[in-house]
């Protein structure tokens, strides 16, 4: 069966995901520190965040696609928690964003809103993948072992790298969506299309993250329904309401419920990561 669903509000639902999380190996107990470092895409140098384990490696890797804030910061959370599984964890700053430099084009898209999105994601599509073949080229990556994520506009640029993978031959292995598009669904019906378009093309499994009390589930769902009736491997994972509003269900679920979501993400990407 490609499309493994659950709904984690039973007491069974949780306990098998923490069978699944102590049946992995233990990995690091401390997580690493941030190390800023900068790399190119196109004629404009962009910073991001790394943290490496300990050792030589060569490790897994994690490419994390952060959200449309406009200071990301170092994701220390997500960071420390899959460092310490023995990940390397990357967070690229894109264009416009954090320590990355400003530029008057990404400004232009952001002001025109919805009629824009799908440009400005093509846009930054660009840096992802400059940031991904920074990451291959470091030498204690294992480029046989490269996942991809990201939570809400990251999660859209996730699912954009699910098709390139395909179209470029990336190296990419696994995808990991954490509320993809739940803010933007509604309210565009090209990215509607764009998405659908770009998941059919997956070559890679993929698996859609959220939380019950997230500002909208359906893209999640319509995704992963995509994929399951083009018989490609995907889970999806929605989780009891995380905090008490739509924000803490949204990018307080990504950036700190490790403790709810890690036992399943961490399968997921044992399972599709494995030599």
């Amino acid at each position: 069966m490609h499309k493994r669903y659950q709904e984690y509000g039973s007491s069974r639902a949780i306990l098998t995901a923490a069978l699944l999380f102590f049946a992995l190996p233990r990995g690091i107990v401390l997580g690493a520190q941030p190390e800023e470092v900068r790399f190119s895409s196109g004629k404009v140098t962009l910073h991001g965040f790394l943290y490496k384990p300990e050792g030589n490696g060569p490790f897994p890797a994690i490419l994390y696609n952060h959200g449309s804030e406009r200071k990301p910061g170092t994701k220390p959370e997500l960071g420390k928690f899959f460092s310490a599984k023995g990940y390397v964890f990357f967070v690229p700053h894109r264009l416009g964003h954090g320590r990355s430099p400003n530029d008057s084009h990404i400004d232009s898209l952001y002001d025109q809103g919805a009629r824009s999105i799908v440009s400005l994601h093509e846009f930054h599509l660009g840096d992802q993948l400059a940031a991904l073949s920074y990451l291959k080229q470091l030498s204690y990556v294992d480029t046989g072992r490269l996942a991809v994520s990201g939570c809400s506009y990251g999660g859209i640029q996730t699912v954009l790298a699910v098709e390139s993978n395909a179209e470029q031959n990336l190296a990419l292995r696994v995808a990991v969506n954490f509320a993809g598009a739940a803010q933007s669904w509604r309210g565009s019906s090209s990215l509607r299309t764009r998405l659908v378009r770009a998941v059919r093309k997956a070559s890679v499994p993929v698996m859609f993250v959220q939380a019950e009390n997230d500002y909208d589930l359906t893209p999640s769902r319509v995704l992963s329904a995509e994929l399951q009736q083009l018989g490609k491997p995907n889970k999806l994972a929605i989780f009891p309401p995380y905090g008490n509003s739509r924000e803490e269900g949204h990018g307080g679920f990504c950036a700190r419920a490790t403790d709810v979501w890690g036992y399943e993400v961490l399968a997921f990407l044992a399972e599709h990561l494995a030599k």
